[in-house]
């Protein structure tokens, strides 16, 4: 089949809501700070009622990525679960006002709705997330479009998936579908909480289904339950032929084979929110990857993108990353 899209991602559409917060009303809504935790129906009124004026953002950590990978130029569609409500038509309207494909069939006649995650920003950039994932929980492999996976050279899903049987198999059928048209796949560990609770099962699955690994330090260091960077890298290195690591200000390593370059971040004159950064990094690796240029190139794009996501409240860019890119030089 012919290639017709360059990315299509697989993951949680939930809208984002950000305020800004300090570390007591954390300690007061036993948030845990940096962390995302899952809570229902009933904490995610009561907690959205107690924060601080918001704002209102498209999010999901895989929709963050494809709106980052679009901004760069890339061709791309988005598989994931919204409600007939209000929010589930903003999710759409904003991955369709960037050119991205969005046809999974709508959840109607449930009392789940679309899924939204209540995001706290502390003075120092950290966000704490606590997500009701409503309709997003709900996906399944019947929400595949075939055609679109094949004609998709990279197909990339999102770890925080993995944590649900629906989502698991989802993501055995779209590695299953892409991987049989001769296509990539890459997955992203997305939390340490996904690597703890099923990392015999990730370590399965990359194996049997996956081409790249993104991951931070920590969900690295999580996966192969040792506290030596290098050594979770080599084990890494082990699995899969490609995989990029992120170390927040120290950085990202790109491996490839026996191929690692360390590139350093990008320059931020301040950092007022990091929601996003690893979305955004993930854009632009694979943007470079698709479009041939090399893994350290990826890399520094992918440095680009999180620096300019991390500058600004929301997780997605507010400039355009291809002209940022084009005035850096990398593309």
């Amino acid at each position: 089949m012919e290639l017709t899209y360059d990315i299509t991602a697989v993951g949680h559409a939930i809208v984002d809501v950000l305020a800004p917060a300090d570390d007591a009303f954390l300690k007061t809504h036993d948030l845990h700070k940096g962390a995302m935790t899952l809570i229902d129906t009933h904490r995610g009124t009561s907690l959205y009622e107690a924060m601080a004026d918001s704002e209102q953002e498209s999010g999901g950590s895989a929709g963050n990525t494809i709106a980052g990978a679009a901004s760069f130029g890339a061709k791309c569609a988005y598989v994931g679960k919204v409600a007939h409500d209000t929010l589930g038509e903003v999710f759409a309207r904003d991955l369709k006002k960037m050119g991205v494909t969005f046809n999974t069939p709508v959840l109607h006649d449930d009392p789940a709705r679309t899924g939204r995650c209540l995001i706290n920003v502390t003075p120092d950039g950290q966000r704490t997330m606590a997500t009701y994932l409503g309709a997003a929980a709900l996906i399944s492999p019947e929400d595949l479009d075939a055609d679109i996976i094949r004609s998709s050279q990279i197909t990339y899903l999102e770890g925080y998936l993995f944590d649900s049987p629906s989502g698991r198999e989802t993501f055995a059928k779209a590695a299953q579908i892409a991987r049989s048209a001769g296509r990539k796949t890459a997955i992203t560990l997305s939390d340490t909480f996904v690597v703890d609770r099923w990392r015999t099962d990730l370590l399965a699955f990359i194996e049997r289904h996956i081409d790249l690994v993104f991951a931070n330090e920590g969900e690295l260091l999580s996966l192969f339950q040792t506290d030596d960077f290098f050594k979770a890298l080599r084990f890494l290195r082990s699995k899969v032929d490609l995989a990029f690591v992120t170390r927040s200000e120290q950085g990202s390593v790109a491996i490839k084979f026996e191929d690692t370059h360390t590139v350093a971040a990008a320059p931020v004159d301040k950092v007022v929110d990091t929601t996003g950064a690893g979305d955004q990094y993930a854009a632009g690796v694979m943007y470079g990857l698709t479009q041939g240029l090399h893994i350290e190139t990826c890399a520094k794009l992918g440095s680009l993108a999180a620096a300019e996501v991390i500058g600004h409240f929301g997780p997605r860019p507010r400039v355009s990353l291809n002209a940022l890119a084009k005035e850096k030089g990398l593309i």
